[in-house]
């Protein structure tokens, strides 16, 4: 619950009724790619911990005694009828008193979680409580959810009603990605009044400034500090080192350097849904970035993307990116990727060299002992054989290798 809740609270008898520098063409076409749909969808793990947590919360509905901590920026994105309440009578108010008799403090908990996650259980006494709130609240895709959820079981004896997004529902973070389109300068916006819900017209109530190579970016706190301890350290503990941004409605500022807006931008998109397309040419320069902030999710995705671009000149760069970042799986896609072309990586000076480097760093190590990278390669080439055929391409492959530790004088 926030420190303070404004008094001049609510009371609601019924539900209302509804109703810097010039910017480069690489810094605007950054936030286009950056939000285009994911392939794949699932929870949000921040704004799981959002909805139970309440970190950083703006605001707080009170149903019947029964007080739930909000963030006005999720609840305006994931929901028309809210981000109209928001911006009408509910605006300016820190708490909202809802003392209708038919408003259910326990759907209205479960209205939340599905607001915050896509997910809902709630126990079969309160499904048509649940379902008189999605109605009133013009959610109708949680309405649908809900007819259907009991239509596909019939005369089964039910205690708690589940409803999970089907994987390819890219619903949850299409909406979060709202918050991210707000929160880009309008210089940067580009083609962004084109989206199905125009970020101009979305009051996301920001509570942080991060100003990057002279552009103010208006963010959320609680995705920040929920997503990374690099920024939960940045703002929340040392937040009085922090500037302050009149030009925004006195929002808080901080400076962030080593950074730019291209970047930036795809961090952005993330922290808030999870996922963000990253061109290739900027995939080093965002894993960099992911790596100082502490986002071991935005480093998965640039190793996705990485791999990707693999070939027979960037493989042992990118295994070098790979183990210096801690990306596991891409390091092992690069050496099965060298398992493959090993032929003509042998005459690669770079290749010998990693070779060298990793016999090098072996602890103490004996004459005859293992080299891992050299392990892993091998290792691979037996996972490709399938077919006659194959056995002699890969028996092929590890003469040719052997041949190489030779020339260098390694035994392993």
């Amino acid at each position: 619950m926030p420190a303070s809740v404004d008094t001049r609270s609510w009371c609601s008898t019924c539900w209302p009724t509804e109703p810097a520098a010039r910017p480069t063409p690489s810094m605007v076409s950054a936030a286009s790619t950056a939000r285009r749909a994911t392939p794949s969808a699932g929870r949000c793990v921040t704004t799981d911990r959002l909805l139970e947590q309440g970190l950083h919360s703006d605001g707080v509905f009170v149903v019947h005694g029964r007080a739930f901590r909000a963030h006005r920026g999720v609840l305006g994105a994931r929901s028309t009828y809210f981000a109209h309440m928001l911006d009408t009578k509910w605006k300016g108010r820190s708490a909202v008193v809802l003392r209708h008799p038919l408003i259910n403090p326990v759907a209205f908990g479960a209205l939340l979680q599905y607001l915050y996650t896509g997910c809902l259980d709630v126990g079969v006494e309160h499904v048509s409580d649940c379902e008189r709130l999605a109605r009133q609240c013009q959610l109708w895709g949680l309405l649908g959810g809900l007819e259907a959820k009991q239509a596909s079981k019939p005369g089964v004896c039910m205690k708690v009603l589940t409803i999970e997004p089907p994987q390819a529902d890219l619903q949850l973070r299409e909406d979060l990605a709202l918050l991210a389109d707000c929160a880009l300068p309008p210089e940067l916006r580009g083609d962004l009044g084109e989206l199905p819900f125009p970020c101009d017209g979305l009051n996301s109530c920001p509570d942080v400034c991060f100003r990057v190579g002279g552009y103010d970016f208006l963010c959320h706190k609680a995705f920040f500090c929920g997503r990374s301890e690099y920024f939960r350290a940045l703002l929340d503990d040392h937040f009085q080192e922090s500037e302050q941004l009149e030009a925004s409605g006195g929002l808080p500022a901080v400076t962030l350097h080593s950074v730019s807006p291209e970047v930036f931008t795809h961090v952005l998109y993330y922290v808030y849904s999870d996922h963000t397309e990253l061109p290739p040419e900027l995939a080093y320069d965002v894993l960099s970035v992911a790596d100082m902030y502490l986002l071991p999710g935005l480093k998965q995705l640039c190793g996705r993307s990485l791999a990707q671009q693999l070939d027979e000149d960037s493989v042992v760069g990118v295994w070098r990116v790979a183990k210096l970042f801690g990306l596991a799986r891409l390091e092992d896609q690069c050496t099965k990727y060298m398992a493959r072309v090993i032929e003509k990586l042998v005459q690669q000076e770079d290749f010998v060299e990693a070779v060298r480097e990793e016999a090098a760093a072996v602890a103490g190590r004996q004459e005859t002992d293992s080299i891992p990278l050299v392990d892993d390669i091998r290792f691979h080439m037996g996972s490709l054989v399938q077919t006659c055929h194959a056995m002699e391409q890969a028996a092929q492959r590890l003469r040719v290798l052997e041949e190489l530790l030779v020339s260098i004088g390694l035994d392993c």
